[in-house]
């Protein structure tokens, strides 16, 4: 399991360079899948190249990013086909309920549980805490994103609290449901 639940993206270096540790792969090799389907408001919609620029920065080639709007599903077979699944900002019931209309919720989390690498900004991040009714459950607790004061820097220990906050410049990493989940950034 990689996953990278972020406010903001790779807003910092350090969550930068976790993300390349996480993918594990030389970034000019990298194929990913590019969600913007959270993006249906003006302000969101003016931060979707600040996300695409995240994957470039890294060293993907624009060739290798493909984007999926979730109108159907993708078949976990087709998505193994990437090695890093991008989930923009935006409205976060509208991406969770379009998950899952789509079905795409199965595939999803098929591909995060066979070791698939994701990394949610904002709403992608919240579809997997207990913020809504049929969220992806990957975390037992609410998350708040871009606030002001957020969790401290370290391992977590569980379960976890009640209620985390992230900031815009650290990161919730998902190793392990187990015993594999730390803090990055401040």
């Amino acid at each position: 399991m990689r996953v990278l639940l972020t406010s903001a993206g790779l807003e910092t270096e350090e969550i930068k360079k976790h993300f390349i540790n996480l993918v594990g792969k030389d970034m000019s090799f990298v194929k990913a899948l590019f969600i913007p389907t959270a993006a249906i408001d003006a302000d969101a919609i003016e931060v979707l190249p600040k996300c695409m620029h995240d994957l470039l920065k890294c060293g993907i080639p624009k060739q290798n990013i493909d984007v999926f709007d979730l109108h159907a599903t993708m078949e976990l077979e087709k998505l193994k086909q990437y090695d890093v699944v991008y989930l923009c900002g935006g409205s976060t019931r509208y991406l969770l309920d379009r998950i899952n209309d789509t079905g795409f919720r199965t595939s999803l989390m098929a591909y995060i549980h066979d070791n698939g690498m994701v990394i949610g900004v904002s709403a992608g991040s919240l579809i997997f805490a207990n913020n809504l009714e049929n969220n992806l459950g990957l975390i037992d607790t609410k998350m708040d994103v871009h606030c002001e004061t957020g969790e401290k820097r370290g391992k977590l220990i569980l379960p976890l609290k009640e209620h985390m906050q992230l900031t815009n410049t650290c990161a919730l990493v998902i190793r392990d449901l187990a015993d594999g989940m730390e803090i990055v950034g401040e």
